[in-house]
């Protein structure tokens, strides 16, 4: 069975930095993931996009982090990873990993991904 787990999440003081992690493991080759992202829900809110990325290393990131957060995979590791930095009290929520088989490039798009993680939370204190 195919499973996402997330880690790295916590509680920050505004401007420090975190790193999330996303170990992907249940499924062996040929079965492989194309694209993983990182999408975030706060409380109220709709979940959103923050940084995709494909298996040709293309990366696209949510206007609102740009500059501040970076996306990565260690495809060894099977190790998707979010450092995020300069941290603001508005990335407060609970950030996913999420996974598609599809090859269409780095997407942010939320219906397109089939797997997804259980979710770590990040909360930025002013």
């Amino acid at each position: 069975q195919v499973q996402l787990v997330e880690s790295g999440g916590g509680s920050v003081q505004a401007g420090g930095s975190l790193r999330l992690s996303c170990a992907r493991s249940g499924y062996t080759f040929p079965f492989s993931f194309c694209s993983m992202a990182w999408f975030r829900q706060a409380p109220g809110k709709e979940r959103e996009g923050v940084a995709g990325i494909d298996s040709a290393g293309r990366t696209i990131y949510a206007d609102s982090i740009k500059g501040r957060f970076t996306i990565s995979e260690d495809s060894a590791k099977n190790t998707l990873y979010l450092q995020m930095s300069s941290l603001k009290p508005e990335d407060t929520a609970m950030y996913y990993c999420a996974a598609q088989r599809r090859c269409s490039g780095a997407s942010l798009v939320l219906s397109a991904f089939g797997y997804w993680g259980q979710g770590t939370q990040v909360t930025v204190s002013s």
